[in-house]
């Protein structure tokens, strides 16, 4: 049985941005620049973010953040490399992101994510997420969809 760890990580570390430039490229293949809301890494160092990582067996797999924006946590940068998934990374991942939120007494979570991607979209709904309107300074967008979670 592989040893997952999920704990707060630095985005700057090679390991960390290599899993972040890999997620980019991922997404840039799927949609044009005006429809990625990609969070520079730069960003994911800011008092106000929280940047997770997963491990598995000591290797990074996977990472996610979410920014605190006063009233609600904006899920960020949820990414499973492909050779971990499978693993149920991604939620895991997910709760610790909710559990932190909690943690600094958010009482709704909320993201933004693309239509081209199924996976995420079913990770999120099974997680209790719902379909909302555009929030924050999204506009809305074809390609995007918008969700949020109660945390109480």
């Amino acid at each position: 049985m592989p040893r997952v760890l999920i704990g707060l990580g630095d985005p700057m570390t090679l390991e960390a941005r290599n899993l972040i430039q890999q997620l980019d490229r991922y997404l840039t293949e799927l949609y044009p620049r005006e429809s990625n809301h990609l969070l520079p890494i730069e960003m994911l160092c800011q008092p106000n973010v929280t940047f997770l990582i997963a491990s598995v067996d000591d290797a990074i797999a996977g990472c996610g953040a979410f920014l605190n924006q006063g009233t609600y946590a904006e899920i960020k940068r949820l990414f499973v490399s492909p050779e971990y998934r499978g693993l149920k990374l991604g939620r895991s991942i997910l709760n610790e992101l909710e559990a932190r939120s909690r943690s600094q007494d958010l009482k709704l979570a909320r993201l933004e994510t693309g239509i081209s991607q199924p996976e995420a979209i079913q990770l999120f709904e099974r997680s209790g997420y719902r379909r909302c309107l555009p929030f924050g300074e999204y506009l809305s967008d074809p390609l995007s969809i918008f969700m949020e979670k109660p945390l109480g």
